[in-house]
């Protein structure tokens, strides 16, 4: 074995740039993040030479001329001062790693001055040696990176094509545009423009700038604050009617920082769970602030990974705040009649958090006095005792609700049924197409999930049906989950059992029918069992597809559609309903309007 020895600086360097610095967006994305950290309001992004050449220019505060030199030396910051400030980070970039590991793989010149002085300090780089002069230039840094990899060919070679690279590139720079609307973004390649941001401060805005019109019309703003435990969210979600084939459309932040948490995308998916069909997901574009005290953003090099303190409430947290932006929910006035709150699924121990669905008469009540309505002291604190995760200082204090006459709610435009199952609504801005038969299954499903009883009917004579061992053991394991939704199940025989009752809703659909719906597809999913057997019902529950409808039953199926929770798709994730714009349909005929 060969005699030990001290490496140069600049193999040193090389070494951690292998760690820090993979490809052109690993440069883009800590030269940004410095610009971001400097207080900038506007970053320009070049690229050229096969994004071997990167030239980043930001009107920020500028590298102080003392500084500069030690600004390319390895764990130099001014981001960090002590080892307490590690569990605290406000910063994007905090390692001091970076400017290092880029000089000793590529060409760099840095041009900088700070308000405070008349000159800037120009120095290049190369090999890791610094030279430095002075020089004429604008407050802020201009960061100008050459032949990255020059000095090492084998990282060269492991490269991508140009195209892949700059796309790499390109969804770098949209992540920090969602995360700061109020910096103004410009990405190019080859001189030509390819993403501009106009630094507003309008989050909705940024998102048109970047995606286009069609996804901002599909979005519900999402805003929760939790003042106690110092949390928030922000950003905006699509509904369930707008729909992506991947997960790359979720735009996840921790204070404006882009993460992979799998906490965060496990609340995505729990929120949108039942809303979207299997193998669609969510356009999400979300940012959750943390005390930085709760959260350890130093578990990998690129700050991608996180660490909570608290695992369960930042779950908690995150998916009632998307599931509260899509049913509209900006205020709520809790009342009795229609308390309905979700058990949420356990993120560590998987196993069910106490919920509560619409409280006993005998434990609540509502004093009513000069016609108006107040929701007492004793049935607030009942209601804060059982919240999951929710403190009683989060609940919303007691309003008083004003008692009027409701004026009877406007009927439908509705013109009539296309193929006996469609109903189509003439509306001010075009025409409205809902299938009747979802339509009513998202009606039924989400009345059946609130109700305490279902209502049964008894069933004097049933078939004899005859289920796989497995299918047996799944049902008699899970009897109650049957009960709870007005299922009366009886074993005759190990394999062989009849219904004593079913739920009202579905009396006359064909037990057998029923039973195989609810086995299907469960493939061993325990868990999902409840959910299978509330979806089987509310679907053999529903008006069908092909059935003719009276105008009034049209109207009766609409009305009650409108006050779901989530009008968007109905529980196996199809879209509801769909407008055909007027525009569109003048258009055709080559009319102005």
């Amino acid at each position: 074995m060969a005699r030990i020895k001290q490496l140069s600086k600049n193999l040193i360097n090389q070494i951690a740039a292998g760690e820090v610095i993979e490809r052109p967006a690993s440069v883009v994305k800590e030269l940004v993040e410095n610009s971001v950290d400097a207080g900038a309001k506007k970053i320009s992004i070049e690229i050229t030479n096969e994004c071997r050449n990167i030239r980043i220019a930001d009107n920020g505060c500028g590298i102080h001329p003392d500084d500069i030199l030690l600004a390319f030396t390895k764990h130099a910051t001014s981001k960090i001062q002590n080892d307490e400030d590690l569990f605290a980070v406000t910063t994007m970039g905090f390692r001091g790693e970076a400017l290092a590991s880029i000089i000793s793989v590529s060409k760099l010149t840095c041009t900088t001055r700070t308000s405070e002085f008349e000159t800037g300090t120009k120095v290049q780089c190369e090999n890791s040696e610094v030279k430095q002069v002075e020089t004429g230039c604008a407050v802020g840094t201009i960061m100008d990176i050459k032949e990255l990899f020059y000095n090492v060919p084998a990282r060269l070679k492991f490269l991508k094509s140009a195209s892949t690279e700059f796309s790499y590139i390109q969804e770098l720079v949209q992540n920090i545009a969602l995360a700061y609307p109020e910096i103004g973004f410009e990405l190019k390649r080859d001189g030509k423009s390819v993403l501009k941001t106009n630094g507003l401060g309008d989050l909705k805005r940024t998102i048109k700038e970047i995606f286009g019109a069609d996804v901002v019309e599909s979005l519900k703003e999402v805003l929760k604050t939790d003042n106690l435990a110092g949390l928030k969210i922000s950003g905006y979600v699509s509904t369930p009617d707008f729909t992506r084939s991947s997960k790359k459309n979720y735009y996840m932040y921790i204070n404006r920082r882009t993460v992979k948490c799998p906490v965060f995308q496990k609340a995505i998916d729990t929120a949108y769970k039942n809303l979207i069909a299997s193998g669609k997901y969510p356009f999400v574009v979300l940012n959750f602030e943390i005390p930085p005290s709760d959260v350890d953003v130093n578990v990998h090099p690129t700050k991608k990974e996180v660490r909570y303190k608290n695992t369960n409430m930042v779950f908690n947290f995150i998916y009632t705040s998307i599931q509260g932006g899509l049913a509209n929910y900006v205020e709520r006035v809790i009342s009795a009649p229609s308390m309905t709150i979700t058990a949420e699924p356990d993120f560590e121990t998987k196993e069910k958090v106490v919920s509560i669905n619409q409280p006993p008469k005998s434990e609540f009540f509502v004093d009513r006095r000069e016609d108006s309505m107040y929701i007492t002291d004793n049935m607030m604190e009942k209601l804060s005792s059982n919240l999951p995760f929710q403190r009683k200082e989060e609940i919303v204090q007691p309003k008083l609700i004003n008692h009027v006459e409701k004026e009877p709610e406007p009927e439908e435009n509705i013109i009539g049924q296309y193929k006996n199952t469609y109903i189509l609504i003439e509306q001010e801005d075009g025409l409205e197409i809902v299938d009747q038969h979802i339509a009513e299954e998202r009606y039924i499903y989400e009345k059946l999930k609130s109700e305490k009883n279902v209502v049964s009917q008894l069933l004097f004579v049933s078939d004899v049906l005859t289920v796989s061992n497995d299918d047996a053991e799944l049902i008699k394991e899970n009897i109650q989950k049957f009960e709870k939704f007005g299922y009366g199940i009886e074993f005759t025989k190990e394999n062989e059992l009849i219904f004593r009752k079913v739920p009202q809703l579905i009396a006359k659909v064909n037990p057998q029918e029923i039973l195989s719906d609810i086995l299907e597809n469960i493939e061993g999913d325990i868990d999902g069992l409840e959910e299978k057997i509330l979806i089987t019902t509310a679907c053999k529950a529903s008006v069908k597809a092909g059935q003719k409808l009276s105008t009034w039953q049209m109207q009766e199926i609409i009305k009650k559609w409108r006050k779901t929770q989530m009008p968007y798709t109905c529980p196996h994730g199809r879209p509801i309903s769909k407008i055909v714009p007027h525009k569109q349909i003048a258009s055709f005929f080559q009319r102005q309007s």
